[in-house]
């Protein structure tokens, strides 16, 4: 069974705190080690996502886990790394963020989180998904009232429109779900949870109980 190592958020903390080339290039194999440690521990749960969804088979973390280097092109803050390792589990990997509801992997000290859906998502895609719920709403509704889904994600989340999107009037029975611009879900941990045996399976059962949703979201 995979774990986090204690090591790896004790990494992500010290780089906090030493956010510089300087520092991170002394402590590359700190680095390193904490690098293979997420990877090796997103490839199992690759593995186990298979099992549920075959049409990622021969899915390779290193094609879903991203860079820590920041993209401080566009930024006020010029830090040139990131303290949290990321994971966008997805047929075809990360590079189809925008393209496919997928399973979002996040190890950071304090805010480590499972997450899944669709995040902002492009026009065509997100009217799809809006049309869909409008045309279908009792599927939705019965997969986010699921038992298991409120245990770990308690409702969707993400921003909202402040009124009804342009084709719905403002009466739509749904209107509320056709108000989001992102359909999200979001299952947080806390370091110790993380670092416990049991965090495997947890990670396991939050990600095959994001499944329906995400299957609904990409079957438009």
């Amino acid at each position: 069974m995979e774990t986090i190592k204690k090591s790896t958020l004790d990494f992500l903390t010290a780089i906090k705190c030493n956010n510089n080339r300087e520092w991170f290039i002394g402590n590359r194999p700190l680095y390193l080690e904490a690098k293979d440690n997420f990877e090796t521990f997103v490839q199992s749960i690759i593995n186990v996502i298979i099992l549920f969804e075959p049409i990622m088979k021969g899915l390779e973390a290193k094609s879903c886990v991203f860079r820590i280097n920041r993209d401080i092109r566009f930024s006020n803050d010029k830090s040139p790394y990131k303290s949290h390792f990321g994971a966008f589990i997805v047929q075809g990997g990360k590079k189809n963020v925008d393209k496919f509801a997928g399973y979002y992997f996040h190890i950071e000290p304090g805010k480590s989180i499972m997450a899944g859906g669709a995040y902002t998502p492009p026009g065509p895609w997100l009217s799809a998904i809006r049309e869909k719920i409008s045309d279908r709403p009792d599927e939705f509704i019965k997969i986010i009232n699921t038992k298991d889904f409120i245990k770990y994600f308690g409702a969707i989340d993400g921003e909202k429109l402040k009124t009804a999107p342009k084709g719905y009037p403002k009466d739509h029975p749904h209107i509320e779900l056709l108000k989001f611009k992102s359909y999200l879900v979001v299952n947080e941990a806390s370091d110790k949870m993380v670092l416990n045996n049991s965090f495997f399976d947890h990670v396991a059962d939050v990600f095959r109980t994001m499944k329906p949703l995400n299957d609904y979201l990409n079957n438009y």
